[in-house]
């Protein structure tokens, strides 16, 4: 009788951590008596007509596995092909499958004879894992292991992805580096960092080297604009000179850009196209979010006759392919074995299913109730600005506040510094000045 066969796909951004799941996932299942192949460069070539087995695959064994996990990036590469039929997409903006491409990545698997397949990824790559589950019909069981440094997958629990963790630590050390140079030559940094909609890498990054100032997308209203990012940074930055400093780092969420609109919104504002991604997504890095925010700091600084060094600067590509902390490569090991499991348990069902851990012991979770039923996608974890976690990271920074512009003497010395008269600041501050969560909690229970 032929052994069973296993198949494992990376897709979407790398995270680290990915080599300790595919390592840990292999042994596993060769243990278990498994046949295992190994997928490069994500759904790219499965869904292709060019697709050539000895090329775009490789049988893995435990002696090519057996250290990875103490490594970055990914042994089978990755890619951010999806399953996803782009054209209803643009037309719908609901996310449905593209049929041929479902029909060729599910023919492919069966000839080589894969009957179970390991997704390792995120959003994305978690609903083409759907998809074929569901095309497999039962045949083809498919178990997805939830990855990403922006940790806006909905784990339960608000369990964090694997790679977020070590994305942390290397986001702080660099950060780290930038707030002393801010603070040597007395100058402002605007630092932006990955997470598509969700704000928790940078808060994360923020709170843990301790920035002057974190903005994050969940702190705004869907349709904002640049000026009312640039009125809060502008209040930060005014406050820090009355209390006696020139410098600071502020560190934003990428996914700010966002909050200014949508795709056609974004085209006004730049005046140039901004394309999409494979998946719909608007390309980031098509939107000069921090030099947009740049020029309107300087510009008003310049108005007063002012001038305000500032320096600009990505943190995201040095994160996504570092070497995992010690954190990550025990959690992505731990992924790699349970994922296992599930291939020999009733929990697969023909939707496939997501491994989890919770409290130190396995879960499987229906990939169909990741779903967002207005749009079809895995649903999207946000950062509540109103939990306990938020409020350790904002009291430490430095911002307007309510509090600034109801205490006379604070409010002349801001006013000056923004050559303003007091009641003219306030009035043009007031909506950038914010209450701690905990004292919007007290005011809300009143």
């Amino acid at each position: 009788m032929r052994p069973r066969r296993l198949g494992i796909i990376v897709g979407g951004g790398p995270a680290p951590g990915i080599n300790a799941v595919i390592g840990a996932a292999t042994i596993q299942a060769i243990n278990c008596g498994f046949e295992v192949v190994g997928f490069y460069d994500g759904f790219r070539h499965l869904c292709s007509e060019d697709f050539d087995p000895p090329t775009h695959s490789v049988r893995l064994e435990i002696s090519r596995v057996a250290r990875i996990h103490f490594d970055g990036g990914s042994i089978l590469r990755t890619a951010r092909t999806n399953l996803l039929d782009e054209a209803a997409l643009k037309t719908t903006k609901r996310a449905v499958a593209n049929p041929e491409k479902v029909s060729l990545a599910l023919g492919r698997l069966r000839e080589l004879g894969i009957d179970c397949l390991l997704t390792i990824g995120g959003d994305d790559t978690a609903l083409s894992a759907r998809f074929l589950a569901e095309a497999g019909a039962g045949r083809l069981r498919v178990v997805h292991v939830p990855k990403t440094i922006d940790n806006d997958l909905p784990l339960p629990q608000n369990q964090p992805t694997f790679g977020f963790s070590t994305a942390r630590f290397v986001g702080a050390q660099l950060l780290k580096n930038l707030m002393t140079d801010s603070q040597t030559t007395g100058r402002w940094y605007l630092v932006s960092a990955m997470g598509r909609g969700a704000g928790w890498l940078a808060m994360s990054i923020g709170q843990a080297a301790g920035a002057t100032i974190t903005l994050i997308p969940e702190e705004f209203e869907q349709h904002s604009t640049v000026q009312a990012i640039v009125d809060v940074l502008e209040g930060a930055i005014l406050k820090r000179a009355v209390l006696g400093r020139c410098d600071g780092v502020a560190v934003l969420a990428e996914g700010l850009a966002y909050r200014l609109g949508d795709q056609a919104e974004l085209e006004r504002l730049l005046g140039r196209e901004v394309p999409l991604d494979a998946a719909g997504h608007l390309r980031l890095s098509e939107v000069p979010l921090l030099e947009l925010l740049k020029r309107e700091l300087q510009a008003r600084f310049k108005a007063r006759g002012e001038s305000l060094p500032l320096v600009t600067h990505n943190i995201g590509y040095e994160l996504r392919s570092a070497d995992p902390t010690p954190y990550d490569m025990a959690y992505g090991r731990a992924l790699g074995y349970h994922s296992i499991r599930l291939f020999s348990e009733s929990a697969v069902q023909k939707s496939g299913v997501m491994v989890a851990l919770v409290n130190g012991n396995l879960e499987a979770v229906d990939l169909n109730d990741l779903v967002d039923p207005e749009t079809n996608r895995t649903r999207t974890r946000f950062v509540d600005i109103n939990s306990d976690e938020y409020m350790v990271g904002r009291a430490y920074q430095i911002r307007l506040e309510r509090s600034d512009l109801e205490n006379p003497v604070m409010l002349a010395k801001l006013a000056a510094a923004a050559r303003l008269e007091p009641a003219e600041f306030r009035k043009r501050y007031e909506r950038a000045a914010t209450r701690l969560p905990e004292m919007q909690a007290a005011a809300a229970a009143k």
